[in-house]
């Protein structure tokens, strides 16, 4: 992939699964120093397939083929191990811990050119397109509520939902979407926001919020 810079990451393994998923985190540290070198560290036993920095440059950890290890306990639509499904891309951000800062406008540029390159050569749709925060909602909040879903979403790298009627039961269609059922409904309906309501992120099933999930289970099925 060109213009990409490798710095390989030691933590990775075989995949136990096709490529079916790109989740989006947060580094969630003071910077992407930080980030990268933890996770070229063999003893932090994490890392990515790519991580994204302020500026817009584009590093590479594992390569595609290759299970980096970035999703931890995570559920999506049945699967367990996100991790052999999907590559992972961390976004250079100090996350909620520092101030949750803007995500600026070339940086967004260079995920949007980096998740379309993936979504063509993987094969995947704008669906399979998810936050960490989506897979493991008792437990992260990134890419948090300032990452602007909408913009990728318009560009055809995540899912564009067109609410009409309310959810007949929101729980239920959570699942459908592809939600953990075994998670607490209040952390999965702030996942939820999170992603598809940033402006209220209450984990409270309200009319507009019941939309958006009824029109993520239908988009999910």
């Amino acid at each position: 992939m060109s213009g990409v810079i490798d710095a390989p990451s030691p933590n990775f393994n075989e995949r136990k699964l096709p490529i079916s998923l790109i989740i989006l985190h947060y580094t969630g540290m003071e910077s992407g120093d930080v980030a990268l070198q933890r996770m070229c560290e063999p003893q932090a036993q994490v890392s990515a397939h790519y991580m994204v920095e302020v500026d817009g440059r584009v590093f590479r950890l594992v390569a595609d083929e290759k299970r980096a290890w970035h999703a931890g306990v995570s559920y999506w639509h049945g699967e367990r191990d996100i991790n052999s499904a999907s590559i992972g891309i961390e976004i250079v951000n100090g996350g909620h811990d520092f101030g949750l800062p803007a995500y600026p406008e070339t940086q967004i540029d260079a995920v949007i050119q980096l998740v379309k390159r993936l979504m063509a050569e993987h094969g995947l749709s704008p669906d399979c397109v998810i936050g960490h925060s989506d897979i493991a909602v008792e437990r992260k909040e990134d890419p948090g509520e300032h990452f602007p879903w909408q913009r990728l979403a318009a560009e055809g790298c995540a899912l564009a939902l067109a609410a009409e009627g309310p959810s007949e039961d929101p729980e239920a269609d959570l699942i459908r979407a592809g939600y953990n059922p075994d998670a607490p409904v209040e952390d999965t309906v702030k996942a939820f926001q999170r992603r598809h309501r940033q402006t209220c992120i209450d984990g409270q099933i309200d009319t507009e919020t019941s939309a958006l999930i009824r029109a993520a289970a239908l988009a999910g099925r």
